[in-house]
């Protein structure tokens, strides 16, 4: 047996054993307008973690919280919460980095990359919308794969996919892994996991995501067939707008589609 096998064996074995723990981080700011205060959004968090790692996530999460690029948030909203089911097991996409110069290049990328799999033009041009709307919706937009149309039932809130994480064996691997790339960074860790997460969910095609980061302008377009595609240069820098949107199938049980991405706990493996 190597040493990586009986290292994942016996982490595998302490996850069955501690109870483990949803922690979510969620910071907004408050505006004024027209009369009317609104959030808007700062910063966000999740992961599932053992009971001896709280403390240090949730001080982590806090710091990250208050010393974001998108500015000092007026709330911060911390959530513990014990997992009561065993974490499902799904698969971390595979990593391709494109080359892409510039947004026009990537919106391109994009395109040809949706139109072969499947997606309608209609259907990219109204999640493009989405894409490179200054109102960022604080989640996931739900658009119909040949239709357009969105099915989210909150159109400020969006879908959150949520209760998600990586078992401490497998993250090292990941760790390895992006360090040989050079993009061994929280930002592409956290969201090659939620890809894969969103990726698992039978009713999902594909997924595109622009980060409302003003200083992060890499996005990736992803699908459990075309694994997790990075694109440099997604927006320009300093741009604040951002957005996620899932391509979901026409027949898709929306309640039952959303139900596995906000609720149904994930663990992700290598």
């Amino acid at each position: 047996m190597s040493a990586i096998h009986d290292y994942r064996l016996r982490s595998s074995l302490m996850y069955n054993f501690f109870t483990m723990f949803s922690i979510r981080m969620r910071a907004s700011k408050n505006r004024s307008q027209n009369l009317k205060t609104h959030e808007i959004h700062i910063s966000g968090a999740e992961g599932i973690y053992e009971e001896a790692e709280i403390l240090k996530i949730a001080k982590e999460y806090t710091e990250r919280a208050l010393n974001h690029p998108r500015g000092k948030p007026d709330n911060i909203v911390i959530t513990i919460e014990k997992i009561k089911e065993k974490p499902k097991k799904v698969p971390l996409l595979p990593v391709t980095t494109l080359k892409c110069n510039s947004p026009d290049e990537a919106k391109k990328i994009i395109t040809e990359t949706l139109l072969n799999i499947g997606v309608s033009k209609k259907t990219v041009n109204n999640a493009f919308k989405v894409l490179t709307s200054k109102k960022t919706m604080r989640g996931a937009s739900l658009i119909t794969e040949k239709s357009g149309m969105s099915m989210e039932p909150d159109k400020a809130r969006g879908i959150r996919i949520s209760r998600l994480g990586i078992g401490k064996a497998d993250e090292k691997i990941l760790s390895k892994m992006l360090s040989k790339m050079g993009i061994n960074i929280t930002t592409v860790k956290e969201a090659l996991i939620l890809a894969s997460k969103a990726a698992s969910c039978s009713g999902v095609i594909a997924e595109v995501c622009v980060s409302d980061d003003p200083d992060y302008t890499t996005g990736y377009v992803s699908s459990k067939k075309l694994g997790y595609l990075r694109m440099p240069n997604i927006k320009n820098r300093g741009e604040l707008h951002g957005g996620r949107v899932l391509f979901i199938k026409e027949n898709a049980n929306i309640k039952a589609l959303i139900n596995y991405l906000e609720k149904t706990p994930v663990l992700i493996y290598i």
